[in-house]
Order: C-alpha cells, then sequence, then structure tokens
C-alpha cells in the first residue's frame, strides 16, 4: 500500500466526504440519520480542504454545507456558508461556475427564509454572474439550479 503525505490524506479525506455527502444529497428518501451523516460529511470535507487545499476548495466546500442546509430546511446555516463560499470567491477574484454557485447558494437559503426580496436580489446577481461562465454545458446545469429556485425547489 502506498503511503499518503499528511496532504494526500487530508486531500484524499477531503474528496471521499465532498462525494459521500453529494450521494446522499441525491438520494430521494433520506432518514433522519442519514441527513445528520449528510451534514457531518460536509463539513468533514470542509475541514479537511481547509488543510490541504485552497480558496478553491473552500468556497466549494463552503457551498456545499450550504446547500446541504437547504436540503434540510435550515435557513440560517444555509446562509451562513453561502455567504461565507462568496466571500471567499470574491477575495480571492474566484469567478464563472464558483461564483454564480456562490451567488445561488445565496438565493436558495433566502428562498428557505421566505424572503423574496432578498432572494431575488441573489437570483439576479446569479445571472448576471452566469454570463461569465466559460463552458456551455456547466452554464447549462447552473441555470437549471438556479431555475429551480424559481420553480420553489426547497432543495
Amino acid at each position: 500500500m502506498d503511503m499518503l503525505t499528511k496532504e494526500e490524506w487530508h486531500r484524499k479525506q477531503a474528496v471521499d466526504n465532498f462525494n459521500k455527502t453529494w450521494d446522499l444529497m441525491e438520494k430521494a428518501n433520506r432518514t433522519k440519520e442519514e441527513a445528520m451523516e449528510m451534514i457531518h460529511t460536509a463539513h468533514s470535507s470542509r475541514y479537511h480542504w481547509g488543510l490541504a487545499g485552497g480558496p478553491l476548495n473552500l468556497a466549494r466546500g463552503e457551498w456545499q454545507i450550504s446547500r446541504v442546509y437547504s436540503l434540510l430546511k435550515m435557513a440560517d446555516s444555509a446562509l451562513l456558508h453561502a455567504e461565507h463560499s462568496l466571500q471567499l470567491c470574491l477575495e480571492n477574484n474566484i469567478g464563472d461556475f464558483d461564483l454564480a454557485f456562490a451567488y445561488e447558494a445565496a438565493a436558495r437559503a433566502y428562498m428557505i427564509k421566505d424572503d423574496d426580496t432578498m432572494m431575488d436580489k441573489f437570483i439576479s446577481l446569479a445571472h448576471d454572474a452566469a454570463e461569465n461562465i466559460a463552458k456551455k454545458e456547466d452554464k447549462d446545469y447552473f441555470i437549471s439550479e438556479l431555475n429551480s429556485i424559481k420553480l420553489g425547489s426547497k432543495a
């Protein structure tokens, strides 16, 4: 078995936990135990990226945590992590797909909070950011996710 450096081990943990979280996010009939596991794996992924990643990894980790809390209808926690994702993007000149999704996360959190004014503001910012997504398939995917907010999807 190959020995991993400490950084490689943290990166592996970050990726494994991110992917596990994603699997749980996509699960249709999640149990309460799986919902808790989803929270823990999302935070675990972000923790490990904090030890072995850069600002982009951190922004994506914060986005995923926000999405988890949106799925679970925990608006304040979703908004906290959406704001952190957005801050990381803005402070580190991270644009494209990631900036658009940071705005999307905030819009989704405000939807959960039933704050239509702020939701609409962040949907507009997300649309503006989407204009700078380079890859057509990424842009199309993003727009489909953003449109799910307008359709009232709480997740």
